[in-house]
């Protein structure tokens, strides 16, 4: 038995039933990621030690008829911004190298008390600051379908595990687009929640307004459990949201008949690869064949979402981001002379280049004299977004376009012109701003290759919809999760077949390695 095929619905079945234990489930994934990871580097901390223990404990309690959910004993990872007690938790930053939270975020306990055993932390965008998971200090991620290419980002390191095999789902963080655009350059599915749904207690922030933790995951289904796991109200959360319902695996029924699926103009023309549309409306007509409704229309304001989200996302980030300076715990400079001077140094030497273009950005928006020209014009905009969406969902259950513009680009390209690394998150964007629910789904490949993802919007809590409507879809094409071709047949020789080596690779997107500081 291949267990590495499995989804985590399919494994979680196998582990109730006896057939496989959560040990051999954890030994095949850890052993997939001994394999994969010099070469895609999906992982920042990889806790062997630790998941076997989690292992042990979790089939104690199976055995014992306590854990009796559909994810109990499936092995998992997480995003390296979301706190776990004890563990490494760097947002792939030099100035957090060291840093061990005391608590673990709620999300993460959800799932271990589901019977979660969780393999490790996955590499990012440093803060979350990027799309591509080049800006991480430990290097950055390969895409497992193309070694050469980036896997997208933030979480650029969840994406990549899943879809190279070394985990059965994980967890990623959604600010502008982070958990959709790089499950679509990875061919996985993703899911970022309405804002609220999942608690952000434990999630070193980056955007405090924008941010959600959401699944990712090999299909629609293991999608919707995950959610349904790690979802829940918390007290500890100011923005969280009591629901009525969580039961979200009760939308995955076939039935879409009826179903209004608006296609935003906006969405199909200018700067969309021709590949990437003709995919996405593919897939809008096999709904439409299993009974959805579909009609173009015209949604406003589009063009304002970026300059409003990095505005806002920027001026969030410099507050959120003040915190980080060396005294109570992280890196600290080993030279300096009089506290200013630390916290100079300090903040110097573990910030990136575009965390501290951010942190720049952040405060000017937010000084004397521009706060009012910026800032302020950013959260109008905001909210003419919010009623734009609202509009359109008086007339359609659903709203479908493309993920991204594009298929994953080369590695060491988009680092090039940020301007237009921002720009590839135009169809993401609005649905933080907006607070509402999206969806990436993978609907096909390029003439490359490279995975092409069709983006699922719903409105506020409409996350069944979304379900749905993608699971009609899975079952329409009988699509079941195909791993790389490298994935199944060792690790790394996608680079070599086109002539490249691992060092090569490493040299063309900049590799960089953390230096090491003390512990504040």
């Amino acid at each position: 038995m291949d267990l590495l095929k499995l989804t985590a619905l399919e494994l979680g079945r196998k582990i109730k039933d006896r057939d496989v234990s959560v040990r051999e489930a954890l030994e095949a994934v850890l052993a997939q990621a001994r394999a994969m990871e010099p070469e895609i580097n999906s992982y920042v901390t990889l806790d062997e030690a630790g998941a076997l223990a989690q292992a042990e404990a979790v089939q104690e309690k199976i055995d014992r008829g306590e854990l009796k959910g559909p994810l109990a004993g499936v092995p998992a990872a997480v995003k390296d911004n979301i706190s776990i007690k004890g563990q490494l938790t760097t947002c792939s930053s030099r100035i957090l190298s060291n840093y061990r939270p005391t608590f673990t975020a709620e999300a993460v306990k959800n799932l271990q008390r589901e019977g979660a055993v969780v393999v490790g932390k996955t590499n990012m965008d440093e803060f979350a600051m990027g799309s591509t998971t080049e800006t991480s200090c430990f290097g950055p991620t390969k895409n497992p379908h193309n070694l050469l290419h980036v896997p997208g980002g933030s979480s650029g390191g969840s994406c990549a595990a899943v879809a190279a095999q070394e985990c059965w789902y994980a967890l990623g963080s959604d600010t502008g687009g982070s958990i959709r655009q790089p499950s679509s350059f990875c061919g996985v599915v993703g899911l970022k929640p309405t804002y609220g749904t999942v608690s952000r207690y434990g999630l070193i922030a980056y955007g405090s307004s924008l941010d959600q933790i959401g699944p990712v995951a090999k299909d629609v289904a293991d999608c919707a459990a995950i959610l349904e796991a790690a979802a829940s109200r918390d007290e500890k959360d100011s923005t969280s949201v009591e629901r009525q319902d969580y039961d979200f695996t009760s939308a995955l029924e076939r039935d879409i008949k009826g179903m209004k699926i608006g296609i935003p103009r906006d969405y199909m023309g200018e700067g969309l690869d021709s590949e990437v549309a003709d995919a996405v409306w593919r897939a809008a007509r096999v709904l439409e064949e299993q009974g959805a409704v579909l009609e173009e229309f015209d949604l406003s304001l589009v063009k304002y979402a970026i300059p409003a989200y990095y505005v806002i996302a920027s001026a969030e980030a410099s507050s959120n981001l003040e915190r980080f300076d060396g005294v109570k715990y992280g890196y600290r400079t080993a030279d300096y002379e009089g506290l200013h001077n630390m916290y100079k140094k300090t903040r110097s030497e573990g910030f990136g280049t575009e965390v501290k273009r951010r942190i720049m950005l952040g405060s000017f928006v937010l000084s004397s004299g521009y706060y009012d020209a910026y800032y302020l014009k950013a959260l109008r905009t905001k909210a003419l977004i919010k009623q734009a969406f609202d509009k359109a969902f008086e007339t359609y259950d659903l709203i479908l376009g493309p993920t991204a513009p594009t298929t994953a680009p080369k590695l060491g390209k988009s680092l090039q012109d940020p301007l237009k690394m921002y720009l590839g998150d135009i169809y993401t964007i609005s649905v933080n701003l907006a607070g509402l629910p999206g969806m990436s789904v993978p609907v096909g490949k390029d003439s490359r290759g490279l995975p092409i993802g069709m983006q699922l919007i719903g409105n506020s809590f409409q996350e069944k919809k979304l379900i749905r409507a993608a699971y009609a879809y899975e079952c329409a094409t009988e699509k079941e999760y195909e791993a790389p071709a490298d994935v199944r047949i060792g690790a790394g020789t996608k680079g070599r077949q086109d002539g490249y080596s691992r060092e090569s690779i490493s040299r063309a997107a900049g590799t960089e390695n953390p230096a090491s500081g003390r512990e504040a």
